[in-house]
């Protein structure tokens, strides 16, 4: 029998999934080191004796890596390599009780909204004045700032309301704060998340208030560039455009997952919108904001999608011309609107058409990025590796998005600066440059 240890707590944090999880991990390890507890972000040094593993469970795949990643810690606790193994996030509220019985080693399970509770088994005050405050886990130059909770939308596909509940929105005083504290830090990028953000403020403030949201937080000292990232295509609030053109720090850049292109599709997806809304839509945001770069994200092989539903989305693809896109298989989620569909396109026929959808995007990428060469663009400095610094310009999010590569032997730069470059070559998902 194991003797009880007194080697004082070390936890390890382990996040999956997108940039929502990874906020909610940078608040609870604020909220441990607050309280005098070591904590670490996907620590390899082994000398943690607890881990706190941040799940997703979005779709299947994502469920399959949470999982793979909780037995894992599961067999390192065997191994005695770890003490305590506690499980949070989306998997963990939707099928804890499932997977319980299953993965005996793990000693708690937490959902999404239970971080209190987390702390308190973790021998950790709850504490209240910390509200804002993160310990990061991106370079200190640029974070991800979430806005709101939770998703009222009623998407076939989507099982985030069952995971993260309904809207609720961040008050913009507070906001406001945490961005100033951000600032003070070093932070120069605001990323704005959240399930839907064009939703902001309809619960508090009784209307859709991101414009004012976005007005306020870039009159924040310090903040050089806010970036938008999840909005909602139905209900678009059109103000917010004439924000983004106004303010200078405010990215000519939308994330606007959309789903399908063909009407049919976004019928049976409960989107609210039509392929015809959808062109008017994106047409009005590139008319009102000269030089948007627009991101997407879309979905292959919903049930009921024919062959002729996914050719008519590979031309409105070839019309709408994206500056960006992302494609997934659709997952048959369990307790979504789509659950009682049947799941009728085979495994094969969706990744054959999630891959000519990106084969599709590929060449349009190509081409908007060879058309840049001899521009000159504003860009910040991630970090230097491989010989480069891998820089982005407005319209490039981390970790999604175009890399601009700049020969370290150009010159030096400093992490987290901006620097004026020129475009020189060009790829799919590259830009090559030097300093201007």
């Amino acid at each position: 029998m194991k003797a009880k240890t007194l080697k004082p707590t070390k936890v390890n944090v382990v996040t999956l999934g997108c940039s929502k999880n990874t906020f909610d991990s940078e608040v609870m390890m604020a909220q441990l080191q607050a309280n005098g507890i070591s904590v670490e972000h996907e620590s390899e040094s082994g000398e943690h004796n607890v881990v706190v593993i941040n799940t997703c469970g979005f779709i299947e795949n994502a469920k399959q890596e949470s999982i793979d990643t909780i037995l894992s810690y599961a067999k390192a606790k065997d191994q005695g390599l770890v003490e305590k193994v506690y499980v949070t996030g989306c998997l963990s509220q939707r099928y804890g009780d499932d997977l319980k019985a299953g993965i005996p080693q793990v000693d708690a399970w937490f959902g999404t909204r239970d971080l209190p509770r987390l702390l308190k088994t973790l021998k950790a005050d709850y504490k209240h004045e910390l509200v804002g405050e993160r310990l990061l886990t991106t370079p200190v130059h640029y974070a991800y700032f979430k806005i709101s909770e939770g998703c009222d939308r009623k998407c076939s596909f989507c099982a985030i309301p069952l995971m993260r509940g309904k809207h609720v929105s961040t008050p913009m005083e507070q906001l406001v704060d945490n961005a100033k504290k951000l600032a003070a830090g070093g932070t120069k990028e605001l990323i704005l998340i959240a399930q839907d953000l064009t939703y902001y403020g309809l619960d508090i403030y009784k209307k859709r208030n991101l414009s004012e949201l976005l007005s306020r937080l870039s009159d924040v000292e310090g903040i050089e560039w806010i970036r938008l990232h999840y909005a909602f295509p139905s209900g678009f609030p059109m103000e917010v455009l004439d924000v983004i053109r106004e303010r200078k720090n405010i990215c000519n850049y939308l994330d606007m997952p959309l789903q399908h292109g063909s009407t049919n599709m976004l019928s049976r997806m409960r989107r609210g919108i039509t392929q015809e809304k959808t062109e008017r839509l994106v047409s009005d945001i590139r008319d009102r904001v000269p030089g948007i770069a627009i991101r997407t994200t879309l979905i292959a092989g919903f049930p009921g999608e024919t062959q002729e539903d996914h050719e008519d989305g590979l031309r409105w693809i070839e019309r709408m011309r994206f500056d960006r896109l992302g494609c997934f298989s659709y997952s048959h989620e369990e307790d979504t609107h789509a659950f009682s569909m049947e799941d009728d396109v085979p495994f094969e026929v969706k990744q054959q058409r999630a891959s000519e959808m990106m084969e599709l995007q590929g060449g349009i990428s190509f081409d908007l990025n060879q058309a840049k060469i001899g521009s000159t663009f504003r860009v910040l400095v991630d970090k230097a590796e491989g010989g480069f610094y891998h820089a982005r310009t407005e319209h490039d999010s981390p970790e999604v998005d175009n890399d601009v590569l700049i020969p370290t032997s150009a010159g030096h730069l400093r992490i987290g600066d901006f620097a004026e470059v020129k475009i020189t070559g060009a790829r799919e998902h590259e830009l090559e440059a030097v300093p201007a």
